[in-house]
């Protein structure tokens, strides 16, 4: 028999076998996963499965690993642990189509079950964040999920487009509008007709194509270049920019009658440092994407990349596992030593202390040496409570480990002992 979990679709036998790690995984599934996407089953059981959905054999195993076979949607997924980290994170790569979202933390769970509400209205949507947060990838779940999903999904990058080019780029062209203009184009909102438009970085837009874009998102009509009359689109729109806009418009580089339309619901992804629990589903992403054998992940090296700061968010991540799988060679589990980040994970050194007059001063450097001194202040004003100063720092108690652990790992002490505390 198959039980129906929304996004999760499981047999008896699956539940029963493996009990720990279904719940879970429906758990997380059910907060952005499509109705019916992914079927799990014990890989003993011979249940039939469709081979147009994503399919997971578990397998419970001393030698944890991961087998996709090729050109199709079935992956067997062997575990050891099903209450364990990897597990779940396996699983949950293994859930996910190229391109859809992957999360377990829960700031980017709330993120995707609102984006998913979003999709069902036609408002335009502006999603601030740090380069490399997936905010393309986010723009596409809201396309994915909402009545405009078998219309055309358009993304263009408003800063790597010669501003000359760009208004014509995206409202289209008669034939001999200007010099090289040798036939007539479209544009991008016209092919965007029906669907989805994605502008990203648009706080690199000009001043002056601002103003023409607000008028086509008023209107919903656009004037192409050479044209004297506007032509009707029906375009749903998604902007995402990684600058403060607000800050922008203050200080004039950004028309504050475009940030008011086109900030009307606005969501803002997180670095990927500051949602932890996603580093591991993503880890294991890459790895199933960049590799005909995926090997599994160690829980140590896990740990590893949970400590790291993330500069360059997914996209980091991404060089780092890629790199991985290099140095692992045919090696079925990817160890700490394996993983070489971009540059060092900053963890601290020395015992915090003020930075001295012709010190090291640079900004990074006094960041990271307030935050150590703010998380040991007000764990010793929690008395040592986990719970209570994470609370009280407004981050979760599993990135206060993470943090926690860097000061571990530099040898600072707090109240007498590593760091660490009680919960």
């Amino acid at each position: 028999m198959i039980r129906d979990c929304g996004a999760l679709r499981f047999t008896d036998a699956a539940a029963k076998a493996h009990a720990a790690l279904v719940q879970r995984a429906a758990s997380v599934l059910s907060s952005y996963g499509a109705d019916g996407e992914v079927m799990l089953a014990d890989a003993f059981e011979g249940a039939a499965t469709d081979p147009r959905r994503l399919s997971v054999l578990l397998e419970r195993s001393s030698t944890p690993a991961m087998v996709r076979t090729p050109g199709s949607n079935q992956t067997v997924l062997r575990y050891t642990d099903g209450a364990g980290e990897g597990a779940l994170a396996a699983l949950l790569a293994s859930s996910a189509r190229p391109g859809a979202p992957i999360a377990a933390d829960p700031e980017s769970l709330s993120i995707l079950a609102l984006a998913e509400r979003i999709a069902a209205s036609d408002i335009p949507v502006l999603i601030n964040g740090p380069t490399g947060t997936g905010k393309e990838v986010l723009s596409r779940f809201i396309h994915d999920r909402s009545s405009r999903k078998n219309k055309p999904f358009v993304a263009i990058n408003c800063a790597a487009m010669p501003e000359a080019m760009l208004e014509a780029l995206l409202f289209g062209h008669q034939k001999g509008a200007f010099t090289g203009a040798n036939a007539a184009s479209e544009g991008f909102f016209r092919a965007a007709d029906g669907g989805t438009l994605l502008l990203d970085e648009i706080a690199e837009m000009p001043l002056t194509l601002q103003a023409k874009l607000l008028r086509a998102l008023q209107e919903g009509e656009v004037v192409p270049l050479g044209a004297t009359q506007p032509i009707k689109v029906d375009v749903r729109v998604i902007a995402c920019a990684n600058r403060d806009l607000p800050l922008e418009v203050e200080e004039g580089r950004f028309r504050a009658d475009l940030f008011y339309r086109l900030n009307v619901f606005p969501l803002a992804l997180r670095p990927l440092s500051e949602r932890p629990d996603d580093i591991a589903p993503l880890a294991f992403a890459m790895v199933l994407r960049h590799s005909a054998h995926s090997p599994w992940i160690a829980d140590e090296t896990l740990d590893l990349l949970a400590t790291h700061a993330w500069p360059g968010n997914v996209r980091e991540l991404e060089n780092v596992m890629r790199r991985a799988l290099v140095l692992a060679g045919n090696s079925p589990v990817i160890t700490p030593e394996h993983i070489a980040f971009d540059r060092p994970a900053r963890l601290i050194s020395e015992p915090v202390q003020t930075v001295a007059a012709g010190g090291d001063s640079k900004l990074s450097n006094i960041v990271q040496i307030s935050e150590s001194r703010a998380i040991l202040a007000t764990l010793e004003a929690c008395n040592g409570s986990r719970v209570a100063a994470a609370r009280q720092l407004g981050i979760s108690e599993r990135t206060l480990r993470y943090r926690l652990a860097s000061l571990r790992e530099a040898g600072i002490e707090v109240n007498g002992r590593a760091a660490g505390g009680r919960r």
